[in-house]
């Protein structure tokens, strides 16, 4: 008899290629996937609340995963977690309805940006953290991030996903997984703050597009270095076009930290 499992999964995602399976790549779901499949003898793909890109780090990963094994929880957390790298750990496994999908039952997602502002950069910290030592006007970012909050089309934050432009075409692409087209998301937080020597994003919405928290990171710091003003944010998410935007902040400073389900948290 088949099982839905839903999967917490942390992981540093310096070493690999994102979440999503790719031919001779490595990622985080084809390394999962394998574990799961030596342990269960189940082959197939588990499916992730969202597709962090190479270099992003989670915290709180949620995974949906059907397998026949009657392997109890408790004992499957020990035996994937003895074939995994160091770099990935399981950290629950719970058995779920039937319908429940780690992306589409979300409810909301929440990712951290942290920025080291001190001159040196710790070489621990440097794989979690973007370093820039740089003026900014601090206040000004503080001052300009809720501007995102609310509902909006967040296209002038989006980079083109080529797995998106696949559905489109009538593609299958990610284990099949039908994803709203619509560039509109809530955002139903965003904020900065200063932590001893890190400046630290925090944002949580129902769903995020391609780069987009990192895009949204990178016309920040644009503010903080006075080359845009608050008015100009409110402008570019009018605009729906992402050259108007600033560049992508660099993958190593994002994190995802949680998603919430109907009931709970898991992060």
């Amino acid at each position: 008899m088949s099982r839905t499992l839903k999967i917490t999964l942390s992981y540093d995602g310096s070493e690999f290629h994102g979440w999503q399976v790719q031919p001779g790549m490595r990622t985080v779901q084809g390394t999962l996937q394998e574990a799961l499949a030596r342990v269960t003898g189940t082959p197939g793909l588990p499916q992730s609340s969202g597709r962090t890109d190479a270099g992003v780090h989670a915290l709180g990963q949620v995974v949906s995963w059907a397998t026949e094994s009657p392997i109890p929880p408790a004992n499957l957390v020990k035996a994937v977690n003895d074939l995994l790298p160091s770099s990935v750990r399981v950290l629950a496994v719970e058995e779920v309805a039937s319908d429940f999908h780690a992306r589409r039952s979300a409810k909301k997602k929440t990712y951290r940006y942290r920025i080291y502002r001190g001159d040196i950069c710790p070489p621990f910290l440097a794989r979690y953290v973007y370093h820039h030592p740089f003026p900014l006007n601090e206040d000004a970012m503080v001052d300009a991030a809720p501007l995102v909050e609310g509902e909006h089309d967040f296209t002038s934050f989006a980079a083109v996903d080529p797995d998106r432009s696949a559905r489109n075409a009538g593609e299958r692409s990610d284990g099949g997984d039908d994803e709203p087209l619509s560039n509109v998301r809530t955002i139903f937080e965003s904020r900065w703050e200063s932590d001893r020597d890190e400046l630290i994003y925090t944002v949580c919405g129902s769903g995020f597009l391609h780069h987009m928290v990192r895009n949204l990171v990178g016309t920040f710091l644009l503010v903080g270095k006075g080359s845009l003003t608050q008015r100009d944010l409110r402008r570019i998410l009018e605009l729906r076009d992402r050259s108007a935007a600033g560049p992508t902040a660099p993958a190593s400073g994002l994190c995802l930290v949680s998603v919430e389900y109907e009931g709970g948290i898991w992060s």
